[in-house]
């Protein structure tokens, strides 16, 4: 499978989000070396804080494929999951995680907690981290660049929770 192929695919998608003024972070869903479903953060166009690009994606490959047919994707991510993605992704029976930063705020493959592969669950994600992780950084410090004077900077989260979150 060509990591760095579909790695473009989900940084393309995350400049559209920055450009609708969303955090960068999408997602591509990937089977049989064909992507099914491609996705990005949706939370403030949306008003629902469950817009996770990772949630997008597999809802819409779950509608196109089956849920049953999710056990061989691979989901490429700008960023590494949440939580409630990473328990989406167990959930899903999906194969594979690659991303391409991680996430030192509430990151669930292993920055913060390690839920994709933890020993108490019974389902785990293979994890492919730094992909492409470079021009991942670039548009998280656009976004961050944008998000002077953001309700996150006004709270005091310092500068570090920016970019983790962003």
């Amino acid at each position: 499978m060509n990591y760095e192929l579909f790695m473009g695919e989900a940084l393309a998608e995350a400049g559209i989000a920055l450009e609708a003024g969303e955090r960068p972070v999408a997602a591509v869903a990937v089977v049989n070396d064909a992507m099914v479903a491609r996705a990005r953060d949706r939370v403030h166009e949306t008003r629902d804080p469950t817009a996770h690009a990772v949630i997008t994606a597999l809802r819409d490959a779950a509608r196109r494929l089956g849920p049953d047919a999710l056990a061989d994707a691979t989901v490429f991510c700008t960023r590494e999951p949440c939580p409630m993605c990473v328990g989406a992704l167990l959930e899903s029976d999906v194969g594979a995680l690659v991303f391409a930063v991680p996430n030192l705020v509430d990151g669930a493959a292993g920055s913060v907690i390690q839920l994709a592969q933890h020993p108490g669950l019974r389902r785990r994600l293979q994890v492919v981290s730094g992909i492409r992780q470079a021009e991942a950084e670039d548009l998280f410090a656009a976004h961050r660049a944008t998000a002077a004077g953001a309700p996150e900077r006004a709270a005091g989260l310092p500068d570090e929770g920016l970019a983790a979150r962003a």
